[in-house]
């Protein structure tokens, strides 16, 4: 019986136009598809944005548990990043990244826009569970949203130093969770984030706030990688 992951990996990183095509070569050809052979790596999706002239990303991947962000298997990856890697990696602009448990969830599938948010977990009142539960089930039931969910970054497991760390030029964002609400189309989600950033979210150190459109999504059980979950 398949689970799904107890997990989240967050990244955000802007790129500029004339470097899309081999970016998102990079990313559909050789780097999610690597990302989902690690130990723990369920699956990986891509969303697409634009802003300011750039080309904004935001990927999350789906992990077993948090366990993953500092096993052995991803610290292997991330200090012996490919020739690729080592390319693209000095490219990335306003660069953030952080992983760690999910700790709510409510709704069922995946929405084709999604509208992520780092966020100060204190500042939004959402140190307990009872908390994070409460809020995410309300979002969810809002008009075309498909799933919500709450991950607490885990901040030893992302810190960790890396090779591939290092190659890039931006300095990596530190943020305490993230929020992330998929809905159906972007009027469903961009009505949420409009309720959440008025109401339940005001004053709560949001961190760009902004939609992003599905581009592509690479289950591990779909790459037909030995030890699928």
């Amino acid at each position: 019986m398949t689970h799904r992951g107890q997990a989240q990996l967050a990244i955000w990183s802007d790129i500029e136009p004339g470097q899309e095509t081999d970016y998102l070569h990079w990313l559909t050809r050789e780097h999610v598809l690597e990302r989902v052979g690690v130990d723990g790596f369920l699956s990986g999706r891509v969303f697409r944005a634009e802003a300011g002239g750039k080309r904004r990303f935001f990927i999350t991947y789906e992990l077993q548990d948090a366990g993953v962000l500092a096993g052995p298997s991803y610290l292997a990856r991330l200090n012996a990043p490919t020739p690729w890697s080592q390319r693209t990696m000095p490219i990335l602009q306003n660069f953030a990244r952080g992983g760690g448990p999910v700790v709510a969830r409510a709704g069922l599938g995946n929405g084709s826009v999604v509208a992520p948010l780092r966020l100060d977990l204190a500042a939004a009142g959402l140190q307990d569970a009872g908390a994070q539960q409460a809020l995410v089930q309300k979002v969810a039931g809002l008009d075309a949203v498909a799933q919500v969910w709450l991950m607490q970054v885990d901040a030893a497991g992302t810190g960790v130093q890396t090779k591939e760390k290092s190659m890039r030029r931006s300095v990596e964002g530190v943020f305490d969770g993230v929020l992330v609400v998929e809905a159906l189309h972007a009027a469903g989600a961009q009505a949420a984030l409009d309720g959440l950033l008025g109401r339940e979210l005001a004053g709560a150190g949001v961190s760009d706030p902004q939609l992003f459109s599905a581009s592509f999504q690479l289950d591990r059980r779909l790459a037909g990688l030995d030890g699928a979950n």
